[in-house]
């Protein structure tokens, strides 16, 4: 038995609403019509299209159109008016035909369709001239203007869309950028491990060889020192490969390719011998350091020292070294940027795609148990960095531990708001896939906006002076019943000039034209009522040269054979 997929309850209870709002319409507009209205082609077959265009719009929206455009074409063979309730069903599935389809040149098509059917069914019917004024403007409304608001609601919905879209991916793309540059820190800090500790270890080795050459060993004692001086030399191979796999090439990281025994003196003498306004000076007695705690200490120097030199080149910096008891605080103040230099970083890894550099280095001091604080400070950029002289145990563990930071360093971290100091440098790579896509988007947006404004203009400056023209032929044509029954027979079209309208009615039905009339008399038609859009009886005045010769009224619909 095959699988028959249920549509969403959502999708079905939309549909319904749909269906029962222009179901409502449909069975006002027959109640309004009175007796002369049918039950089948008035209510029951516009009921059952409707029915089937609904759902059907959603696969097919530019069919269904087609099927209510044909109802609103049914209804221009009644006699009575061309308008019916159909012409706001055309207009609501004509909108959604504009939110469903992307495309403009299939919907046009339809619509050039509808238009056409509608026109020939005016022609095949040979219609009145408010017809034809029916076919030209309320039929074209209600086809292009609810298409044109349907497009432009789908081209705000892309937009939204694209925005969230391509915030996402930038969201996404910093997470992967942060990561990266901690697992890059943390490689290079497992090579400055491999630097430090293989050494250690070689030195070991080397021991052991010298030992086992002593004359004072035993022969099992040479052979437990062989097999110590082997141990680690497998160890200091195994070191070496594990290093070798989790480090970045040279030069994907700054300072990853710099000496172990450079030491921050060395980075700030030749900070100030390349001329950089640098003030440093070291408070306490310089303790014993881990390797680690040294490499992190020269890291922080030498990245704000970075920051400071690529984003305030001509302010004066400041480095403060403070050993403590347990612990060393780096701390590295710039001024300011002189004369108009943008503003162009903010606090942290929280910038963005860039901010390698920085983040790098929180990663460094949090593996290495210490707190990192970055952010406005007095005008300028402050970086501080508190390290302990011993690698802790649990780093994870003493990185969770907030410390308030000093007074000395002004606001904590979390300015939102830019400042100078910091890496924000992201390589130009030119227009990024998505911010072109975004720019496409909004593109087509604008070029929808501005067609649902200007189609409708230009679709006025047609159909509004015509329409303008035949209001005023059908409006200067009635002549009120009561001034019918003043014209008296026999009397000429002067004394009679005060009763008559400004103009005969131009447009009068066929059967009106084809009446018998007196001979020798020349018949005009005017119009018994006002409504524009309802078939109205029409008065015949016939004339023997400027003498009224009689007057009768054509009845508005034709008259049926016996």
């Amino acid at each position: 038995m095959p699988y028959l997929r249920m549509p969403p309850a959502r999708r079905v209870c939309g549909d319904a609403a749909l269906w029962s709002v222009l179901a409502a319409a449909t069975g006002y507009g027959f109640r309004d019509a009175g007796a002369s209205a049918s039950p089948v082609w008035d209510l029951s077959l516009p009921l059952a299209v409707l029915a089937i265009a609904v759902p059907l719009s959603r696969r097919r929206p530019g069919t269904a159109v087609v099927l209510v455009n044909g109802l609103c074409a049914l209804g221009m063979a009644d006699p009575a008016t061309p308008a019916n309730a159909q012409v706001l069903s055309l207009a609501a599935l004509s909108c959604l035909l504009g939110a469903r389809v992307a495309a403009a040149r299939r919907p046009l098509l339809v619509l050039s369709g509808c238009l056409a059917l509608d026109l020939v069914t005016c022609a095949v019917l040979r219609t009145q001239a408010v017809w034809w004024f029916y076919a030209l403007t309320v039929l074209p409304a209600a086809l292009l203007l609810p298409w044109l608001a349907g497009r432009h609601r789908r081209g705000r919905r892309e937009l939204v869309r694209e925005g969230w879209r391509l915030a996402r991916s930038l969201e996404e793309r910093q997470h992967l950028v942060a990561e990266r540059a901690r697992l890059t820190e943390r490689a290079d800090i497992a090579a400055d491990m491999h630097d430090s500790l293989g050494h250690v270890l070689s030195l070991v080795a080397l021991r052991a060889g010298a030992l086992e050459l002593s004359p004072d060993l035993t022969d099992r004692d040479r052979a437990d020192l062989a097999d110590l001086r082997g141990t680690i030399a497998d160890a200091v191979e195994q070191l070496r490969e594990t290093v070798a796999v989790l480090h970045d090439p040279a030069g994907t990281e700054p300072g990853a390719g710099l000496p172990l025994t450079d030491t921050v003196e060395d980075l700030l003498a030749r900070a100030v011998a390349s001329g950089v306004p640098v003030r440093w000076e070291r408070r306490g007695a310089m303790p014993v350091l881990s390797p680690l705690v040294r490499r992190g200490m020269y890291r922080a120097v030498q990245e704000a020292l970075t920051n400071a030199v690529k984003h305030a080149p001509d302010g004066e910096i400041r480095v403060r070294i403070s050993h403590e008891a347990d612990r060393t605080r780096v701390n590295v103040v710039n001024t300011a940027p002189s004369g108009d230099r943008p503003v162009c970083a903010a606090e942290g890894p929280t910038i963005g795609a860039g901010g390698r550099g920085l983040t790098g280095l929180r990663e460094r001091v949090t593996v290495l148990g210490g707190s990192l604080w970055t952010g406005p400070y007095q005008g300028g950029f402050r970086v501080t960095a508190v390290l302990p002289h011993q690698v802790a145990a649990s780093p994870d563990t003493a990185a969770s531990r907030p410390e308030t930071p000093p007074a000395l360093l002004g606001p904590g971290p979390g300015a939102a708001y830019p400042a100078p100091g910091t890496d924000t440098g992201t390589p130009d790579t030119g227009t990024p896939e998505s911010v072109a896509r975004l720019a496409s988007v909004r593109s087509a947006a604008r070029r929808r906006s501005v067609a649902a404004f200007v189609a409708p203009a230009v679709a006025a400056a047609f159909f509004v002076p015509a329409a303008v023209y035949l209001a005023w032929q059908l409006t200067t044509s009635v002549l009120p019943p009561s001034r019918f029954d003043e014209l008296p027979l026999g009397r000429p079209r002067a004394e009679l000039a005060a009763l008559l309208p400004d103009n005969a009615y131009p447009y009068p039905p066929d059967h009106a034209r084809s009446a018998p009339q007196p001979p020798g008399t020349r018949c005009e038609f005017y119009r018994s009522g006002r409504d524009l859009l309802t078939e109205v009886d029409l008065y015949r005045l016939c004339w023997s040269g400027d003498t009224l010769a009689t007057k009768d009224t054509v009845p508005a619909s034709r008259p049926t054979a016996p």
